[in-house]
This record gives C-alpha cells, sequence and structure tokens, in this order.
C-alpha cells in the first residue's frame, strides 16, 4: 500500500482546479493514517474514492451533526470492515482538518513518465448543498411526472341503506362496507354524468356482489 500511495503522490505535481488550498494535499494526508487498511484495494482510484467519500461525508456530518448518517454508508457497496474505516476516516477528517469545508465533487489522476498528476475539483458548502437540492427536487418532479395519470374517476361513496343491507350478512365487516372506492375511467367518457346514469344499476351491483352472493340477494330498487 505504501507503493500505492507513494506512486500516487510522491514526486508529482499537483494541478489543483480549486483555487486556495491544494485539497489534492489534504486527501493524502487524511489517506496517509490508514496505509494499511487501505492496501486491500486494487486500484489508486478505489483508494482515492474512498477517501473522497470520508471527506464529503464528514463535511455533512459537520454541518448537520442531528442527522442520521446511516443512510450515507448505508448508499455504498460496503462490507462492516469497510464502513468501519470509513467512520474511522471520517472522525478524523472532522478533528484534523474540520476548517475545510469544500466538497470534493471530482478528480482526475494523469499518469506520466515520471509523475502522477492529480487534478481536485471542489465545490463550496453553499453551492453543494444547492445543487444537491436541486437534483433531489429535479428526480421527485421526474418520479411524480412518470407516476401520474392524467385520467377522470368516479367515487364510489356507500349509503346507510347499502351499509345497513350489506351488514346484516357480513356484521364484523363494517368498517369496510363504509369505505369509499375509487375507479379510473376510460378517458374516451366525455359527459361522465350521462354515462354514470347508463352504467350506476351494474356499479351498484358490483358492490353489492362484494358483500353478498346471488343466493342470499334480496329485491333492491335503485334510484339515480
Amino acid at each position: 500500500m505504501k507503493n500505492k500511495l507513494g506512486n500516487l503522490f510522491k514526486k508529482r505535481e499537483i494541478f489543483v482546479q480549486n483555487t486556495g488550498v491544494k485539497y489534492s494535499e489534504l486527501i493524502e494526508k487524511l489517506l496517509n493514517p490508514f496505509v494499511k487498511e487501505l492496501d486491500k484495494f486494487e486500484f489508486h482510484e478505489d483508494i482515492l474514492e474512498f477517501g473522497i467519500n470520508a471527506w464529503n461525508i464528514a463535511n455533512i456530518k459537520v454541518l448537520l451533526p442531528d442527522q442520521n448518517t446511516d443512510s450515507y454508508f448505508n448508499s455504498f457497496q460496503y462490507d462492516s470492515v469497510d464502513i468501519d474505516l470509513l467512520n474511522r476516516m471520517v472522525d478524523y477528517k472532522i478533528s484534523h482538518f474540520k476548517e475545510y469545508t469544500n466538497f470534493i465533487i471530482d478528480y482526475e489522476i494523469k499518469e506520466t513518465d515520471n509523475d502522477t498528476i492529480l487534478k481536485v475539483t471542489t465545490q463550496e458548502q453553499d453551492s453543494y448543498l444547492q445543487t444537491v437540492y436541486e437534483t433531489l427536487e429535479e428526480e421527485d418532479k421526474s418520479n411524480f411526472d412518470e407516476n401520474f395519470i392524467n385520467r377522470s374517476a368516479i367515487v364510489i361513496k356507500p349509503l346507510h341503506p347499502f351499509i345497513d343491507l350489506c351488514l346484516k350478512f357480513n356484521p364484523e365487516d363494517q368498517q369496510d362496507i363504509e369505505q369509499t372506492k375509487t375507479y379510473l375511467i376510460s378517458e374516451k367518457i366525455v359527459d361522465i354524468d350521462e354515462w354514470l346514469k347508463k352504467k350506476f344499476d351494474k356499479i351498484f351491483t358490483f358492490e353489492l356482489d362484494l358483500w353478498i352472493d346471488n343466493k342470499k340477494r334480496v329485491a333492491t330498487k335503485t334510484k339515480f
């Protein structure tokens, strides 16, 4: 692992896309105390992404100290050993680099003959959180659009004569009998009132069949 980190950070020129503090150097400092434990990762990219995840979760934990961060850990495909390591790296970041509040949003590794060049892109807290908020809002809107059905519907609300009749045969089911039901109807129906006048008897019979079978059926007059 020392070779992996050495190859990644030693004798290199670092180009940082954000000005000021070199977050690529900060990531190196975050990773170094955990060199032996990170040796399980095969590729440089895996090591960096693990460290970046720890960095960003730590920032969220500082911003939202009362927020349960378990959901963030569960979103990663790590085993229990990795989650424990991630937790310790999060705590280390908070205790040693708390004042560096930018979120790391991207990186690039370039190998040359003599050097490894690491580019790190960060985003300030407010901008990062605004981006996350807008992304979640867009996802919610997309989910709504996908599940939205632009259809007409009728609501069937049983009245007392119907309820009393059904209760004679099903006294233990009063709560279910009294439930209001909603049915989607064809979008081709133009005049719903006229359609209901024609279909009322069938709808009533269908609802009645749910509670009283033909053998127990009693003569019932219906009006619309």
